[in-house]
């Protein structure tokens, strides 16, 4: 052991380096995961790049290895002694290796099931898919930075991370990393406080791709969108591909700096628009097929599929919720799935699909979007910017509602039907001939819907 020990030192890494570096550790983890998992953990040696630990038991050596060598390795290199790999297990027993992907950086595990494979197609999104499949070709595409922008549980994320692993599987040697735009700014705070700003730049400068999800996260700190902005120039100018996500557009994203959302704007710009019928049945048949290829017992009557396309439409998320828990049901009664039962275990979920929109929360919602007060809604000012917002409200109430156009007038401080009328037929020219006033439209209708 003192042998090893040595050699270490003499590549720099020491037990207390390793010290240092678990600290860092847990910080990342969680105070839960770092006593569980970290806490434990004792230095061996590093060597040839190579990071050994011994654990109490293999099991936790073969889970550490799988689920924290990428923060393992980050904060091992920014004690100052770069490695590739992690092997960790308990003492007498075979070592626990990390796959062969050491140019595979992750501040967020990526999730397996989240692949290319699982990814159901559609109209809203078939745009977005196509763009990540080229993307994960690691090839040089004609669009950077690809931003996928729309609203929860529509895709963004897996379309992300498919890339992310289409390239680990295909392409080992490309160095991709995928985080969280907060895991970036808690990233670029940490080396701040460390003073390992450096570090800090030559991580996340020197990947081949780059997947941030949610930037919109960033929005109003600044030191975190300058230090984003120019790690973003600095490997657009290298040619090296970047892909965003965001719930919105560029150009919708809030207190964001202006020379951001135009770089963000410069490559392809893809809406993922909510799920309709054809593809929520789509991705219930997928999520259905592939579990009764495991579990042959299991079986779903005619007709439940198409029932729950049709009532639950927030989101693939909460659709994908509704067949696991009835995958769960079907593995305890052991018989066919019917409607009726179908209606008894996701009550819960159909009633909230039910939910009926008001025009009080049309309201609401137009007001926050274009920061105006709920005053303005039943005022007569007619100054653009309070008229437009309005008749957006209106025009969102009719679709949305069943209201007629009295009954609209009436909450909208008693306008007439025809002011109403007007609202609607000129937010329908717009929405053809502004893209801004299309976009304001597809936005409002995705959160009041969601």
């Amino acid at each position: 052991m003192m042998n090893m020990v040595a050699g270490a030192e003499r590549n720099g890494m020491t037990n207390a380096g390793w010290t240092q570096a678990k600290t860092g550790i847990g910080r990342d983890v969680g105070a839960h995961n770092y006593k569980a998992w970290i806490e434990p953990l004792s230095f061996v040696s590093l060597e040839e790049g190579t990071l050994r630990l011994t654990s109490p038991t293999d099991f936790i050596g073969k889970w550490v290895v799988q689920n924290f060598s990428d923060v393992i390795l980050q904060h091992v290199a920014a004690a100052g002694v770069p490695a590739s790999r992690v092997v960790c297990a308990a003492a007498g027993t075979p070592t626990a290796t990390a796959p062969a992907r050491p140019t595979m950086r992750t501040e967020n595990s990526l999730d397996r099931r989240f692949t290319f494979d699982s990814f159901v197609v559609g109209k809203s999104n078939e745009l977005a898919h196509a763009a990540a499949r080229r993307v994960a070709t690691g090839d040089s595409v004609s669009f950077n930075p690809l931003f996928l922008h729309g609203g929860v549980g529509l895709g963004k994320t897996h379309l992300m991370q498919a890339i992310a692993w289409e390239l680990a599987d295909t392409q080992p040697d490309i160095r991709v990393m995928f985080l969280s735009a907060e895991q970036f700014m808690y990233r670029f705070v940490q080396a701040l406080r460390d003073k390992s700003t450096m570090d800090f730049k030559h991580l996340f400068r020197t990947v081949d791709v780059l997947l941030v999800d949610d930037v919109q996260f960033i929005a109003g700190k600044e030191s975190t969108q300058e230090e984003f902005f120019h790690t973003f120039n600095a490997l657009v100018d290298q040619g090296k591909q970047v892909v965003i996500s965001a719930d919105r557009s560029p150009a919708q994203i809030g207190d964001l700096e202006e020379r951001i959302t135009s770089r963000l704007q410069s490559g392809l710009v893809v809406d993922l628009h909510p799920a309709d019928y054809e593809l929520r049945l789509g991705v219930l048949q997928h999520r259905v097929e592939t579990f009764a290829a495991r579990h042959p017992d299991f079986r779903v009557a005619d007709g439940v599929l198409e029932f729950l396309a049709a009532r639950i439409s927030t989101s693939i998320r909460v659709l994908e919720g509704a067949v696991t828990r009835l995958f769960a049901y079907g593995d305890l009664i052991k018989r066919e799935i019917t409607v009726e039962q179908a209606q008894d275990v996701l009550g819960d979920l159909l009633r909230a699909s039910e939910k009926k929109l008001t025009i009080d929360e049309i309201m609401k919602k137009t007001c926050e979007h274009y920061n105006l007060r709920m005053s303005d809604m039943t005022s007569s000012r007619r100054s653009r910017a309070v008229a437009r917002p309005r008749q957006m409200a209106m025009y969102l109430s009719k679709k949305l509602t069943p209201r007629s156009y009295p009954e609209i007038g009436r909450k909208f401080g008693g306008k007439d039907h025809t002011t109403v009328l007007y609202a609607v037929r000129k937010i329908e020219e717009l929405i053809a001939a502004d893209v801004q006033i299309a976009e304001d439209a597809e936005l409002l209708q995705r959160k009041l819907e969601g």
